[in-house]
């Protein structure tokens, strides 16, 4: 069949290629300015950290900003999109703001801004709620141990694609930043490779302890009483419980702050400019310096070195070497020299020999031993890291390979999504082979139509069948409900590019959407609407209930249901336009869908959405498929590039229309014309009239077939007795009585 030349047909052409490259097309945009600067404002420190009082001011190398109680450092903050790509479903980022403490342990989560559909419209703000605050604790070095995947995603019924984008963006985002601060003691990727930096010697300024602090210039590392006496009964050791430390819960056990001295800017501002010059008088050449600084009722010195010399609580490790100090690499200092340092009662400075293989540009950590004594000799201990790593702007770059300056690696970042999407798909292997079987069973009915209809009964509970495996396991079970919204999303997203492969995240979705671009050249709307989408496959499964339980059903006159009909398509026009202006009242106003309380939510919503869709439903009950004939915008807009199919399969004979109206009466949604033609824009490809072209008790013409096939039988086998009665050789039973 030729393709028609209609303004329609070329609105289908053009509206069909648009969902392929919406479906195959795009490129995310990445943002060049910090994007945590619009935020600081509208999300206060103490919102976001318990106990913090502001930010300090953004560090120069990358975009991040320290939380501060005070003077003391909490953690930091940074904004997810300002390190790796978080484009979502809708095709714009997904912004979350995320805390993290020194030791590499998220303090908090927060969404801070997004255009997600079933995120802005239908998920209950708690859930979301208890999503972010899923974070809390997430321990960043056991992620970037375990590559990503060291924790189970708290998936929200109904946003798939969107939580597991928002659980990439954080997890991959907090790893970058805590290697680029060495939290934890996690090595820098920037600073891995080979000796690509060295202290910047001429680097001289002199900061404060506030600014120090805030930016990691000095660490610290602080235990309570509370927390010390847990730690030791967690051990499980029973006599640890006899000498618990005395004092309230909260008092300071150790206040541990370390520094790296030998670089001069460092050390003119902890050390002043006296001690500094006499340090560097004291140090050999390659040798570098740390400072140490403690308060609270534990020594990180104790008193083992003042009998054999070695500072036995406290070792420098990095990588695969360790320090251990001994006391002629030890001075003490009276002050520290930062203005707004408190005050500290052990305040020490500890030579690192050249030839220990120490690199002060890589990160390192002191490992502090705590001990508790057990018994006259005898001692159990826990062990503390605290981790450092130099800021860059203490550092000159020896190689130009490396920017100074944290920016989003688009190769990376596209890598780790794939990465993203082919683990989701390989977790759901047995969904995806069973909507692949029911896809490849779908084609096979419609390819072999006329062998598959052959039979009216079985037929009808084939298909009842196949529309209850719809509603069940694609639409409860998997929440692949299709919806204009993804349309919208994506046609707007054309305008600002967009990665394919968001909607890779949910792999049946994408199948579905691949399945529905195909058959719209063979068979238009009919293959999805009629079979695979879990709303229409509930209304009808609902309407053939009502009718087993004698329900009437009301026939809507042709004239009125030739009128309704065109509504859904000025819905659905009313909704592409508004996403031309508003894309969030666009998707407001696309609740006229359903499909989010029926199918994904489950009506666990609130009451007005129940409603409609329970309404909806109502009127099914009495004319069946209602919502689809009427309504619908998605059919709507598969039903426009549906014109353009390359081929009529539903046969159809001469009379039909004239003088035969019997599958006219008997199409569910009226889609067949009283003068006999298949409006392909409302026909849902269900095979009924399939079914009746070839019943031999309801097709007026199979009848008329058969009675004439029976009549000419019935003449032919009259024919024969009148020859066989002739014949001279046969002899009648009259005939053989006289004889």
């Amino acid at each position: 069949m030729g393709l028609r030349t209609t303004i329609g047909t070329k609105f289908g052409v053009i509206a069909v290629m648009q969902l392929v490259f919406m479906l195959l097309g795009g490129v995310a945009n990445a943002e060049n300015t910090p994007i945590i600067q619009k935020f600081l404002a509208e999300m206060p420190a103490s919102e976001l950290v318990e106990g913090a009082t502001s930010y300090g001011p953004m560090r120069d190398d990358i975009p991040v900003v320290p939380v501060m109680n005070g003077r003391e450092l909490l953690g930091y903050a940074y904004i997810t999109s300002d390190f790796v790509g978080t484009t979502g479903y809708s095709g714009k980022p997904i912004h979350m703001m995320v805390a993290i403490d020194p030791e590499g342990i998220l303090l908090h989560t927060e969404l801070v801004e997004h255009h997600e559909p079933i995120v802005l419209i239908g998920i209950p703000e708690e859930d979301i709620t208890e999503m972010t605050n899923g974070y809390d604790g997430l321990d960043i070095v056991a992620e970037a141990a375990a590559e990503g995947v060291g924790h189970d995603v708290d998936i929200i019924s109904g946003a798939t694609v969107t939580i597991m984008i928002i659980d990439d963006s954080v997890v991959r985002s907090s790893i970058k930043v805590a290697r680029a601060l060495g939290l934890g003691g996690l090595a820098s990727s920037a600073y891995s490779g080979g000796p690509s930096y060295e202290l910047n010697m001429d680097e001289t300024t002199v900061q404060d302890w506030q600014t120090m602090v805030g930016d990691g210039t000095v660490r610290r590392l602080t235990l309570d009483v509370g927390q010390i006496n847990t730690a030791f009964e967690e051990t499980g050791d029973v006599r640890v419980l006899r000498h618990e430390e005395a004092g309230e819960p909260d008092d300071t056990y150790i206040d541990l702050n370390l520094a790296l001295v030998s670089s001069p800017s460092i050390g003119r501002s902890l050390l002043g400019e006296n001690e500094y010059n006499n340090l560097v008088k004291w140090m050999e050449p390659g040798d570098n310096a740390i400072l140490l600084t403690g308060r609270g009722i534990y020594s990180f010195k104790g008193s083992g070195y003042v009998r054999g010399g070695i500072f036995d609580r406290i070792q420098l490790v990095q990588g695969d070497i360790s320090v251990r100090f001994r006391d002629r690499q030890n001075r003490r200092i009276r002050v520290v020299a930062a203005e707004g340092a408190p005050s500290f009662t052990e305040m020490d400075i500890f030579k690192i020999p050249a030839d220990s293989g120490f690199d002060a540009t890589r990160p390192f950590r002191i490992q502090l031993l705590v001990q508790r004594a057990v018994g006259p000799v005898e001692k159990t201990f826990l062990t503390y890291d605290l981790g450092y790593n130099i800021p860059p702007r203490y550092l000159t770059l020896l190689t130009s390979a490396i920017p100074a300056v944290m920016v989003i690696d688009t190769e990376g970042d596209d890598a780790a999504r794939a990465a993203l999407w082919q683990r989701i798909w390989h977790g759901k292997k047995v969904e995806i082979g069973l909507l692949i079987g029911m896809l490849t069973v779908l084609t096979g009915v419609f390819f072999f139509q006329f062998q598959a209809t052959r039979h009216a009964r079985a037929f009808y509970w084939f298909r009842m069948s196949f529309l209850v495996m719809t509603l069940g396991f694609l639409g409860f079970a998997q929440n692949a409900q299709l919806s204009v919204v993804n349309l919208m999303a994506l046609g707007a997203s054309l305008r600002s590019g967009f990665g394919w492969d968001a909607f890779l995240m949910d792999p049946l979705v994408f199948i579905l959407w691949v399945s529905v671009a195909v058959t719209i050249l063979f068979w238009g709307r009919g293959g999805y609407c009629g079979w695979l989408c879990p709303f229409g496959a509930m209304q009808e499964i609902t309407n053939q209930i009502a009718r087993f339980f004698k329900v009437p059903q009301w026939t809507l006159p042709w004239g009125l249901h030739e009128r309704l009909w065109p509504l859904k398509y000025m819905i659905f026009l009313g909704l592409f336009g508004l996403s031309l202006v508003s894309m969030s009242l666009a998707e407001t106003y696309a609740e006229i869908e359903p499909f989010k309380t029926s199918i994904i939510l489950k009506f666990a919503r609130e009451w007005p959405f129940v409603l409609f869709a329970t309404v909806i439903l109502g009127i099914g009950l009495f004319v069946e498929r209602f919502y689809c004939r009427y309504l619908c915008p998605l059919g709507a807009a598969l039903a426009i590039p549906g014109r353009i199919r390359m081929f009529d399969w539903l046969k159809r004979y001469k009379e039909c229309g004239s003088p035969c109206q019997t599958c006219a009466n008997e199409c569910f949604v009226q889609a067949i014309h009283p003068t006999g033609e298949i409006n392909p824009n409302e026909c849902l490809s269900c095979l009924h009239c399939q079914v009746l072209y070839q019943d031999h008790s309801k097709c007026p013409v199979v009848i008329k077939t058969d009675k004439r096939r029976a009549k000419m039988a019935q003449s032919t086998s009259d024919s024969a007795l009148d020859r066989l009665t002739n014949h001279p050789n046969v002899t009648t039973k009259k005939e053989t009585a006289n004889v």
